[in-house]
């Protein structure tokens, strides 16, 4: 049996989430914020057989759309966090995918 930790950004998650029960995963769904931007994304925790693994990537790989986004630099030129920073386009979304063994499993 495997665990997936899925992290997907927010705009993502209901569809992928109904994607994935409508197909018979048991989904629980975490609210979490990104370090790198700050920014709310979701983490689905899957358990799965260890032979449907690639259904539940296949289904998240269609769901979880990259796409790019452009927001103002926290860089540091002596600006820091005010408002006049350099505007930067950087590629977000997409499906980050943990997947763990699980030693045991039992529903009561």
């Amino acid at each position: 049996m495997k665990m997936i930790l899925a992290v997907v950004p927010n705009d993502d998650s209901v569809v992928a989430t109904s994607a994935l029960t409508n197909k018979g995963f048991i989904v629980t769904r975490l609210s979490t914020t990104g370090g790198f931007m700050m920014v709310g994304n979701t983490t689905l925790l899957i358990g799965t057989d260890d032979d449907k693994v690639g259904e539940v990537r296949d289904i998240l790989k269609k769901y979880c759309s990259v796409r790019k986004t452009v927001h103002d630099s926290q860089s540091s030129y002596g600006r820091g966090m005010h408002a006049n920073g350099v505007a930067e386009e950087t590629t977000v979304g997409g499906a980050t995918l943990f997947v763990l063994n699980v030693e045991d499993y039992e529903k009561i």
